[in-house]
């Protein structure tokens, strides 16, 4: 019996990790991007030497940790040095989250989620069976990134045109779960897609 691999993606503040948390309450493994780009990066890790060498060492913390929100504002507003951090980071990540997956299957997980907040502009849907998106109007993200963050307006809006609009991520998606409305809305959906799927009874 094969593994049956879920990609669950969304855009910045949809409401991706609820649902991945949802997931987990489940019982179901998560898989999950943002922890593995934390993880790779920790010193002692190949990426993190790879930043270092490429940023210098004032985007580290006294701990030698880096400072996420110092190198998110390099980044943020330099194309190129996003480019650069990507490429250092995206591989490794990506080799994590294969092995996070093998070690669910070899223990005999029948599904596995995987959460990759960039799975389409990525182009890592060769690495899930189905996808799931999670999906908010544009006026529900900016006002849930901006109280989530303390983001400006502005800087809220940069981070959101950063990725692909989640209108158009919309026609990419297997199964879209609208979390414009309450948890239990969503919650709902989940179940129902997953039912459809053969994942719950």
């Amino acid at each position: 019996m094969q593994t049956f691999v879920i990609g669950i993606t969304g855009g910045i503040a949809s409401g991706k990790s609820t649902i991945s948390n949802i997931i987990r309450s489940l019982g179901f493994v998560v898989v999950d991007a943002d922890i593995a780009a934390r993880e790779v990066v920790m010193p002692g890790e190949p990426a993190y030497q790879k930043i270092i060498e490429t940023f210098g060492e004032e985007i580290l913390l006294e701990n030698k940790e880096i400072n996420r929100a110092k190198l998110g504002s390099i980044i943020f507003h330099n194309e190129e040095k996003r480019l650069i951090l990507n490429s250092i980071v995206h591989p490794a990540v990506r080799q994590k989250m294969l092995a996070d997956k093998d070690a669910a299957i070899e223990r005999g997980e029948k599904t596995v989620f995987m959460d990759i907040p960039l799975l389409f502009e990525s182009k890592l849907t060769y690495m899930v069976d189905r996808t799931i998106l999670v999906y908010v109007d544009e006026n529900t993200q900016l006002k849930r990134l901006i109280e989530r963050n303390q983001l400006s307006k502005e800087d809220a809006l940069a981070r959101i045109q950063s990725q692909m609009p989640l209108s158009e991520k919309k026609a990419l998606a297997d199964a879209v779960i609208d979390n414009n409305g309450t948890i239990d809305q969503s919650k709902e959906q989940l179940l129902e897609i997953l039912r459809q799927w053969g994942v719950l009874q």
